[in-house]
């Protein structure tokens, strides 16, 4: 998903292969500019507006703001006794954000005085994507975490020749498949809904964000009488830049036996849709 979750070049599964040895930091933090407006709101309340946001990448973890502190409106914080150590940036204290009757409890922490090693964070907070409303870049709405400059979704038409078989029965097959090329995720492969069988398909409640696609919906399959709950979904309105993705089915690599050009195509261990 980015540079330090999975498979990325500096997460725990690294891809690639580095001309160098292992014998640097296994905890890698990395501290850039960001040069795009961040609002948060809670409550109604513009907590934070900032045009001088920072990104901090960190082994493990998904890609997270750091503002400025005179960037997030100082009368609804208030100070917590809550305080948490990470050997990698230091001591952290933390600060709630209240609005009316409304209370994010330690949503917000800083590093006053950061270890030696670690980035410049000093002077700068952060602050949980979950306990705030809503996240705003410019002026469109942010959906699951902050989006990450270096993860790139590519998506190409193609004429492979495309089976996806549940339990050995043969529940899509097509010549004009939409291929997803996602960073550090596995190729997806998207279907007509033509050539998806319509009478395996059984309807679901779920649903899921992508920030880089948008929302997905699912459905389950019905083969030899047992159903595969939320085995493929499809993004109704997906983002501008996935457009392509509309209406298109797409099967879990890591649940279906998928064959691309007579090749079965090993399964996975990531899950993302």
């Amino acid at each position: 998903m980015t540079l330090t979750i999975g498979t990325g070049p500096f997460g725990p599964q690294s891809g690639g292969v580095f001309n160098f040895t292992a014998d640097g930091p296994a905890h890698v933090l990395y501290f850039e500019d960001y040069p795009r407006r961040v609002r948060a709101v809670f409550g109604g309340e513009t907590v934070i507006d900032s045009r001088r946001v920072k990104l901090l990448h960190e082994t493990g973890l998904l890609p997270l703001y750091y503002f400025p502190f005179s960037d997030v409106r100082g009368d609804l914080l208030e100070p917590t006794d809550h305080t948490t150590f990470c050997p990698f940036k230091g001591e952290a204290d933390y600060r709630s954000v209240r609005v009316g009757d409304r209370v994010a409890s330690n949503a917000i922490w800083g590093y006053p005085q950061t270890i030696p090693s670690a980035p410049p964070i000093a002077g700068y907070v952060a602050c949980y994507w979950d306990a705030m409303d809503a996240w705003f870049e410019e002026d469109e709405e942010q959906f699951v975490h902050a989006p990450d400059p270096y993860h790139r979704v590519d998506v190409r038409a193609s004429s492979r020749h495309v089976r996806v078989i549940v339990e050995g029965e043969v529940v899509a097959e097509s010549r004009t498949p939409t291929l997803l090329f996602e960073t550090s995720l596995p190729p997806r492969y998207y279907l007509p809904a033509a050539d998806v069988r319509a009478d395996v398909l059984v309807p679901s409640e779920t649903t899921s964000r992508c920030p880089y696609k948008g929302t997905a919906s699912y459905r389950s399959v019905r083969v030899g009488g047992a159903i595969a709950p939320d085995l493929v979904w499809t993004y109704p309105e997906p983002r501008a830049e996935v457009a392509q993705l509309a209406g298109l089915y797409c099967f879990y690599n890591e649940r279906t036996d998928i064959e691309v050009d007579g090749e079965l195509q090993p399964r996975p261990l990531t899950r993302f849709s």
